[in-house]
């Protein structure tokens, strides 16, 4: 293996595995903090990269086009959250209908399926030409500004009395609901910021990988869940009791870590059809971790009375 290589590699790994970790907070938002299954994120991912790519090719300011992008997801998470709660469509074929919807949405903004940014203006080109700085490295810093923020802001959210109320949804809805608080707004609310969020990151990838393409949202809640698990596997061992602006964080390292092993395995001599595999069979290791750490235990608790 080319030492020069896997460090280039690795580099582009880490950049797109923070841009991509903007997305895994959104899913993480809805999986975990909602308990939903949101099946939007597909679409929404793409959405974000076809409504950014659109904009600056008509001329619209780059950094304006990613919170353009942002609005886009939080009106697709918007429609995901009426299906379920006012029409009381299953939470699963309610994201299922708006992802589908969505493929034809994003062929529409885009006029095709797919929109090059090469020789316009980018948040990517003009930071590179402003210091003269490499692409992988250009997305690692804008990648870490965006995420600093957002999870900033997240966890002062989630710290306010609407926040806590979208935590306790998802952890004890009747108890949510025994204080008067509307649970079917709290979902429609979570749905909409994490859409938003999973737009947001589709709108910082395009821009850094050049172009908006109506199927680069294709198995992005795959994606999503194995940086979530990973990332809860590799810090859970490290701290019994993380806190919440850690679990926050620890997602995103998660998507580094994902991105990681994908270009070492890549470097390896894998092929890159086999990618959906391998994602497949880092979710099952990482969901079985738990499970075969909590039997170990109770092995060797029952080995002495065997004797």
């Amino acid at each position: 293996m080319n030492g020069l290589a896997l460090f280039g590699a690795m580099e582009g790994a880490v950049s797109q595995g923070v841009l991509w970790g903007i997305m895994t907070l959104g899913v993480y938002l809805t999986f975990r903090i909602l308990n939903i299954a949101d099946m939007t994120c597909d679409g929404s991912f793409a959405l974000g990269g076809s409504v950014c790519a659109t904009l600056i090719t008509k001329g619209f300011n780059p950094i304006l086009a990613v919170f353009v992008s942002a609005f886009a997801g939080v009106i697709a998470g918007l429609v995901t959250g009426i299906l379920h709660t006012k029409l009381k469509i299953h939470e699963i074929l309610a994201g299922i209908l708006s992802m589908i919807a969505l493929y034809s949405i994003n062929i529409r903004i885009m006029g095709r399926s797919n929109i090059p940014l090469l020789g316009v203006d980018t948040m990517m080109t003009k930071l590179q030409s402003l210091f003269g700085l490499s692409p992988n490295l250009t997305s690692l810093i804008i990648g870490v500004l965006f995420c600093v923020l957002l999870v900033s802001l997240l966890y002062w959210y989630c710290g306010t009395e609407i926040g806590s109320c979208l935590r306790a949804t998802g952890n004890n809805p009747h108890m949510v609901r025994a204080m008067g608080v509307s649970t079917n707004k709290m979902k429609v609310i979570g749905l909409q910021i994490s859409n938003g969020l999973i737009a947001m990151s589709g709108a910082l990838v395009a821009q850094s990988q050049g172009y908006g393409d109506v199927g680069m949202g294709t198995g992005t809640i795959v994606v999503g869940l194995a940086s979530i698990i990973l990332g809860e596997c590799i810090f859970s061992g490290l701290i019994k009791k993380l806190p919440f602006w850690f679990l926050l964080t620890s997602v995103i390292f998660g998507s580094i870590v994902y991105r990681i092993i994908i270009a070492v395995v890549l470097q390896l001599g894998l092929k890159s059809s086999d990618l959906k595999l391998l994602t497949a069979v880092i979710v099952v290791i990482a969901l079985s971790i738990p499970v075969l750490k909590a039997n170990i235990p109770q092995k060797r608790k029952e080995r002495p009375e065997a004797n």
